[in-house]
């Protein structure tokens, strides 16, 4: 048997039941009610109240005072008598929304030309609307600096932007010096890396313009031009897992801590930008597993 025809079947059962049920239940309460209005029982089922009783008359309910509030049927929970009332603007924006939404789907169902330039127009409205926010917007930034994108972090006009770089670079040379009191930059190399020899005398100037002094060392124990005092890897490549030359690290030598600075050719500001940036305190606390420990000798 299918079983659509059993649902069906069971549905009809279930109905059926349900009205042959109903009236035999108001058949069978009918002469209850008939009973309590007429007050006639036949007296074979009264045989406990005996031949003489008397019984108190049952009392008529109290009746509600007539000055009693009558209380709403459903009252407003506390949640609901304290909710604030949504603003008429964003009550406009979520039927401007929903109505973009249903116009859109609507021509992408049927893209009759009707419905796609109703859609179309509906959204014209709103490029427009939109463009004049951005003229709203940008006024509000020309008139109030603490607002305006363009008067933080790096500006974009070309005057500005030549005189932010160059304050910047004053900034973080003066940086360099005061970190080259006590820091060193490892330059890890290869005598045969010909990326090696190309950093090798950014490295240099690096020294001679900021203070900071270069400490090279060879993997392959062999030279290299500009750094007549190179040392020889001693171990210290493997603890700090250098697997790629050229390689630069920021050294504390009384500290042992140690900072890598990048693996590759680098340019001066590039090193000036790499080196300030991960000697900021909230660089090494974000950051800290970069930071290694090491005993140099």
């Amino acid at each position: 048997m299918p079983s659509s025809f059993k649902f069906r079947w069971s549905a009809t059962c279930l109905a059926v039941g349900l009205l042959l049920a109903l009236p035999i239940t108001q058949a069978q309460e009918r002469p209850r009610q008939d009973d309590a209005s007429m007050h006639v029982s036949p007296y074979w089922t009264d045989t406990w109240r005996g031949w003489h009783f008397y019984e108190e008359p049952e009392p008529d309910p109290p009746e509600a005072p007539a000055s009693a509030p009558k209380l709403p049927a459903n009252p407003p929970t506390l949640a609901q008598a304290k909710l604030p009332t949504k603003a008429p603007e964003l009550i406009e924006f979520e039927r401007l929304k929903k109505a973009v939404e249903s116009y859109r789907n609507i021509a992408i169902m049927r893209p009759t030309e009707a419905n796609v330039r109703r859609y179309m127009a509906l959204e014209a409205k709103v490029v427009a609307r939109a463009s004049y926010f951005a003229d709203v917007a940008q006024h509000v930034a020309w008139s109030t600096p603490e607002l305006d994108p363009t008067q933080q972090g790096r500006p974009v006009n070309a005057k500005a932007l030549e005189v932010f770089d160059r304050d910047q670079l004053a900034e973080r040379s003066q940086t360099i010096a005061t970190l080259g009191k006590d820091h060193v930059l490892f330059f890890f190399f290869r005598s045969d890396c010909s990326y090696c020899h190309a950093l090798a005398p950014t490295l240099a100037a690096f020294e001679a313009r900021h203070g900071m002094k270069v400490v090279a060392i060879s993997v392959d124990g062999g030279p290299m031009p500009g750094f007549a005092d190179a040392r020889t890897n001693n171990g210290i490549a493997n603890t700090l897992r250098v697997t790629k030359v050229p390689a630069v690290f920021l050294a504390q030598p009384f500290t042992g801590k140690i900072t890598p600075i990048g693996f590759g050719v680098l340019s001066e500001a590039e090193l000036l930008e790499r080196i300030t940036t991960v000697s900021t305190p909230a660089a090494q606390a974000m950051l800290p597993g970069v930071n290694r420990h090491v005993v140099l000798q």
